[in-house]
């Protein structure tokens, strides 16, 4: 039996996240800020971080700076019970990657400190670990500068073990979409873009034409459709999954929760339309640790919301529960 249930190879850093800023900021202005939240950041350990607060085992490999930021990150990856233990700290000038988020209520700016978050390479990864797993997921395609002219091969090799593979390309910082993705993504079991993504990575200016030559390529292509839901292409089949009402708290991270809950379920055994009425939150493994079993955030009185260290906030107000079609409806 495999060591893990998913391990995964990515960015490990924080986000700071600013609230009730004005839409235009003035040069030569101190302006403040209403509230502020210091979280996980980076889509590949927040599908890690979510994957293991749902019950699943999970490894983690990445690249963080000697400073206390990547620190704070390494911790609360540990406290949701990810393995950590082939993270690797590097000394120099280069520092752990953190991103600034200035949230509106309908849109955001992000500006990002790329630092270790691009500079994993093909020599930082422990093959005998990553392929000691049922499944592997890579996400954030485009941020993984030094290893990009190798993920084609890290795909291949991951096929080659017998594992499964995840990809969610998240969107392109140069906005190019090029960079050998088509050629991956034959690698690739299951693919979990948003809507814009899903056109990019096609080449097609319809969302339609888009996936269905996408899953010419790939088993199981799975949209997130925003407000409209999520929709899975599985060869000719097509399940449809409709948002369901949500009180959204912040919607950051959303798309990584979105992966995550779909991910654990699906690898289960789960058909496609029982995942999409799964809960995204269930009570913890026995298998780890009381400490570890402990959801990283806190309950927010005020907001009535799960507050997490790692995804969106979302409330199901039928239930309290947290869904993956009601993350994928604030995405």
């Amino acid at each position: 039996m495999p060591r893990f249930d998913v391990t995964i190879a990515g960015e490990l850093n924080l986000d700071l996240i600013l609230y009730g800023l004005p839409d235009e900021l003035p040069p030569e202005r101190e302006l403040l800020a209403d509230r502020m939240m210091l979280t996980l950041g980076g889509s590949s350990s927040i599908v890690a971080h979510n994957l293991a607060a749902l019950g699943s085992r999970v490894g983690f490999q990445s690249r963080i700076g000697d400073d206390q930021l990547g620190q704070i990150a390494l911790e609360r990856m540990e406290q949701g019970g990810v393995d950590v233990s082939r993270v690797r700290h590097v000394a120099g000038a280069t520092k752990t990657g953190f991103t600034v988020i200035l949230q509106r209520d309908a849109w955001r700016n992000m500006v990002t400190y790329s630092g270790t978050i691009v500079e994993l390479c093909w020599e930082d990864l422990d093959f005998d670990y990553l392929t000691d797993s049922q499944h592997f997921h890579l996400s954030s395609y485009y941020l993984h500068r030094a290893l990009r002219p190798r993920l084609v091969e890290l795909l291949q090799r991951m096929k080659a073990s017998g594992l499964t593979v995840s990809l969610d390309t998240n969107d392109d910082p140069d906005d190019r979409w090029e960079g050998g993705l088509l050629e991956a993504l034959r690698y690739v079991d299951i693919f979990l873009p948003n809507e814009r993504e899903v056109k990019l990575a096609a080449g097609a200016e319809d969302m339609e034409t888009a996936i269905l030559r996408l899953a010419d390529i790939v088993p199981l292509v799975v949209v997130k459709l925003g407000p409209e839901g999520a929709l899975a292409q599985q060869g000719t089949k097509r399940f449809t999954s409709p948002a369901r009402r949500v009180e959204a708290v912040d919607a950051v991270g959303a798309g990584d929760s979105f992966d995550a809950g779909f991910l654990h379920h699906y690898l289960r055994g789960a058909d496609v339309p029982t995942v999409w009425q799964e809960p995204i939150w269930r009570e913890p493994s026995r298998r780890r640790t009381q400490e570890a079993q402990k959801p990283s955030g806190m309950w927010n009185t005020e907001r009535n919301s799960w507050q997490s260290t790692a995804g969106s906030q979302v409330r199901d107000p039928r239930d309290g529960q947290f869904t993956s079609s009601s993350i994928a409806a604030k995405w």
